[in-house]
């Protein structure tokens, strides 16, 4: 056969792959966006549910979604960069190295409701701290960390060796040489798995159910005590997130509006990914811009 219809017929069958994927896609988001931005209101977004009178929202668990989302990332990212620095720069080849990186491996394979199950033995039961967002982040940081070592070692092995040589033979430290030069290179491929990871965190349920909870307390948002029971900073108190509420009302919802706040709950959730995604490329290239002067 021609070579240069073998050619063509590949490129053929690529361009159809994509437009398939792209068009699943767009169904699917398009299907949760149509049959759900009409039940998105001021009044929905902002007011609590209910739990068997009509026109509830979905406040608490707007912010409950942010909330664990920020502190999943304080934790995360330090732990995530640091791991990932000595993967790529410190770690010599050998047994230890082998069996860290196997380690990762299977943590990053394992399902969210067996971490979730894990959470809910250990710190929910063991250390005593019950269903609330600090055990719900410390979920997530153990389902989120393999991810994001592997995307900061990624994206530090794919600097050029040229500029760790170029930083050494200007007399730096090996440090300076990461921190100054390896890090700033290496941004656009951490801020992709940040967003991979936060994508992970405000979409998880099954691994939340079992840590964060599925009941918010009553919360007082005048109140930023976070040793207050009522305050809304509080780290300990259960939290219900928005992709809880959907399968929550979903299998037990008892409102007669069931159906209209779970399609406004999914295409705001919908929209939140996609506007938290592309402020996270911008600052991203923000950032990049800055730390190269570029």
């Amino acid at each position: 056969m021609n070579a240069k219809l073998v050619d063509r017929m590949a490129t053929v069958i690529f361009y159809a792959i994509a437009a398939v994927i792209v068009l699943l896609l767009a169904g699917l988001f398009g299907y949760i966006l149509v049959n759900g931005v009409g039940n998105i209101s001021w009044k929905f977004i902002t007011s609590p549910p209910q739990s068997f009178q009509a026109g509830g929202g979905i406040g608490p668990q707007l912010f409950n979604s942010f909330y664990l989302l920020v502190l999943t990332m304080i934790i995360s990212i330090p732990l995530s960069l640091g791991a990932g620095i000595y993967m790529s720069e410190y770690a010599k080849k050998n047994v230890f190295t082998d069996i860290l990186r196997t380690v990762i491996e299977v943590l990053s394979s394992l399902p969210s409701i067996v971490v979730g199950l894990f959470g809910f033995l250990f710190f929910v039961i063991y250390m005593g701290w019950g269903f609330s967002i600090l055990t719900g982040a410390l979920v997530l940081t153990i389902f989120n960390l393999p991810l994001m070592v592997s995307v900061v070692e990624t994206s530090l092995k794919g600097v050029s060796n040229a500029q760790r040589e170029a930083g050494l033979a200007l007399g730096i430290s090996k440090w300076e040489t990461i921190k100054k030069i390896l890090l700033p290179a290496a941004i656009p491929g951490i801020v992709t798995g940040i967003i991979l990871a936060s994508g992970r965190v405000f979409g998880e349920a099954a691994a939340l159910i079992y840590t964060a909870g599925m009941s918010t307390p009553i919360l007082d948002f005048s109140n930023w005590n976070p040793f207050s029971p009522t305050s809304p900073l509080n780290p300990m108190r259960p939290a219900e997130t928005l992709a809880v509420h959907i399968w929550k009302i979903n299998s037990e919802g008892l409102m007669p509006d069931v159906k209209e706040v779970s399609s406004g709950t999914s295409a705001l959730l919908i929209i939140l990914i996609l506007l938290f995604n592309l402020a996270a490329r911008w600052i991203g290239k923000l950032i990049y811009k800055r730390m190269t002067s570029s």
